[in-house]
């Protein structure tokens, strides 16, 4: 019986696998078909409404032109278009020579298998996977994908996060622990977030129970952590026409709010884009008194000095460098900048990476490098894509346009920003003029805001400078985690960097161990460059935290008898205010940055 059973089982066996190796490729071609076709619907989209707002303004300009000026415009468009299309097709194919890299040895083990040794099984086993690898990518990851949406962001509509204030553009909440165990301290000092106004609030609070939150990262400190949310722009017509005066306004409503709560000045920390914005508000004079520390998180403050969206728009003829191609008309006559074609730019500007063939085999490559392609779906990749799809908001004319001109007009060599609040000039020096302890952190592998385009403050003033490994959202993601190696509330590295947390927990601090607040009438605490003790000097700058700096420190003219009496002769600022700030002895800003995070300017990637 078993010598029967035996023998009728071969030839089933055989036909299972001559069956699997006929009809699973036929399965992973149409699934990966169908896959592919998402991918591309996606990203054509917004071609398609580019190539509308296109045909609207060029309608009206066209014959406003001379021929002439026509035919080399649309000759330097061709050639952009060209440059483009060789670039995606390059990225297509390196991607799709990664994958089948990838899979060729265990093909051909298989086709050897069958050949030399009469074994099918093998072969049957790898068309298998290639139709379930087509399936994780074009079925089970958009379902993750969706799935996710009740743990990612905010989700303000349940009432876990109280309103604490309103204008007509803007909502202030106070961000809830995720901790149940932790309570808010009303006493500390409150931190203020504002987030970037294309891609939303939401990234800000990742995955709040999974410990993968930038703003719960400070209110599970215990820290009041508050974050400025935007309307619905589609419904909100006050923020639909909204001026860069009126983001500061809203702001300055906001601190005081939140100062009146906590009897404290408030640190205010921008994200990406809102760091800019943040800056711009607090060199007009309009925050005087209200903040006293500011942190930026991979905020683009010279767009000029973009390696890739500066090139981008530079090889764009002048004529077609116009936020005019990028506006949408609302029902009502308004216009906004359209956040989603904006999003699709900065797709443009990597195309070798996003365009869809491309982004279909990266994300092949991530299933088929795991040992078991059936292993659940990451939960953070699953946020991030659902924040990718779905969080692209609208924006306001004038704020696009602060936004445009720091990526086409550079900061002056007196440190003025191409920007005016008020009718007034932006410089960057007022930051040291009020004794502003900032904060610049950056991103080593951010390919959105370089190195060069976050730091470029440097070259003006003094700031203390924090590098994070990865890219443009790992503080908001990867570093959030409390248990990360670059945990937000910890110093790490080799320069004994200080995360956005730590940074302000000392600064909250720091009036307990000193005599008296810098700033005079803002009432300003001391920047953390100024430190009670000497043993504290050193950490407190982390771009001057290597051992380097330490000998520059001694080369000043008395060092160790100067810093104290600075202190303690703050009602004489032009004496003793400059000796403090410059303690460490530098070269430039950019210069001991470089000096603190061992990299210069050709190896931002590789940090």
């Amino acid at each position: 019986m078993l010598d029967q059973k035996t023998e009728t089982a071969v030839p089933t066996d055989t036909f299972d696998h001559l069956w699997t190796i006929w009809s699973e490729p036929f399965a992973a071609l149409q699934t990966g078909i169908a896959g592919l076709s998402r991918y591309t619907a996606d990203f054509f989209t917004s071609y398609l409404r580019s190539t509308e707002y296109f045909q609207r303004v060029e309608g009206d300009r066209l014959f406003a032109q001379s021929p002439s000026d026509n035919l080399e415009a649309y000759l330097g468009l061709l050639e952009n278009n060209l440059e483009l299309i060789t670039r995606s097709l390059n990225g297509s194919a390196r991607m799709m020579e990664s994958y089948i890299r990838n899979e060729a040895d265990r093909g051909i083990e298989a086709l050897q298998e069958a050949l030399f040794n009469n074994d099918i099984k093998k072969l049957a086993q790898f068309s298998q996977r290639q139709a379930r690898l087509m399936e994780r990518v074009t079925v089970d990851y958009p379902e993750a994908i969706a799935a996710i949406e009740p743990e990612y962001g905010f989700h303000f509509e349940r009432g876990t996060h109280p309103l604490i204030d309103e204008t007509g553009r803007f909502q202030l909440y106070r961000v809830a622990p995720s901790l149940p165990d932790v309570q808010t301290r009303m006493d500390a000092k409150p931190i203020l977030i504002i987030p970037p106004y294309v891609l939303g609030a939401n990234i800000l609070g990742f995955l709040p129970g999974e410990q993968r939150s930038y703003a719960h990262a400070f209110a599970n400190q215990g820290i009041p952590t508050y974050i400025r949310i935007l309307k619905d722009i589609a419904n909100t017509p006050d923020l639909q026409t909204m001026t860069a005066e009126e983001d500061a306004r809203d702001t300055r409503q906001f601190c005081e709010a939140i100062q009146r709560a906590h009897g404290k000045p408030v640190t205010l920390n921008g994200y990406c884009q809102g760091g800019f914005n943040s800056l711009c508000n607090l060199l007009s004079g309009i925050l005087d008194g209200l903040v006293d520390a500011f942190i930026t998180c991979v905020s683009p403050m010279d767009g000029t000095r973009s390696r890739g969206l500066a090139r981008f728009l530079a090889r764009l003829p002048e004529r077609f460098n116009d936020l005019a191609y990028g506006t949408r008309i609302l029902p009502n006559g308004n216009r906004v900048a359209d956040g989603r074609l904006m999003g699709w730019v900065y797709k443009l500007k990597s195309i070798e990476h996003e365009i869809p063939a491309a982004a279909f085999f990266n994300d092949l490559m991530m299933f088929a490098r795991m040992r078991d392609i059936d292993t659940p779906i990451n939960k953070t990749a699953a946020a991030l894509n659902y924040w990718l799809q779905n969080e692209r908001n609208d924006l306001p004319l004038e704020i696009t346009r602060v936004s445009f001109a720091s990526y086409n007009i550079p900061i002056t060599d007196d440190g003025t920003l191409p920007i005016r609040l008020f009718g007034e000039k932006l410089n960057l020096k007022r930051l040291s003029a009020k004794k502003i302890p900032w904060l610049i952190c950056y991103g080593t592998n951010d390919d959105l805001v370089e190195k060069e385009t976050a730091l470029a403050p440097l070259d003006y003033i003094d700031a203390e400078v924090t590098p994070f490994p990865k890219g443009h959202v790992a503080i908001a993601t990867s570093w959030s985690s409390p248990n990360s190696a670059c945990a937000l509330h910890t110093r790490f590295g080799d320069g004994n960097w200080r995360g956005p947390i730590r940074f302000h927990l000392d600064l909250d601090a720091e009036p307990a161990s000193t005599p008296a607040k810098a700033g005079g009438s803002t009432g300003r605490i001391p920047a953390p460059a100024m430190p009670a003790t000497p043993s504290e000097t050193k950490p407190a700058d982390s771009r001057a935290a290597k051992p380097k700096p330490a000998p520059s420190r001694k080369k000043r003219p008395n060092p160790k008898p100067k810093p104290a009496p600075s202190r303690k002769k703050r009602p004489n600022p032009k004496a003793a205010a400059p000796k403090p700030k410059n303690t460490p002895a530098k070269k430039s800003g950019r210069a001991a940055a470089k000096r603190a995070t061992g990299t210069g300017r050709g190896r931002t990637k590789n940090a």
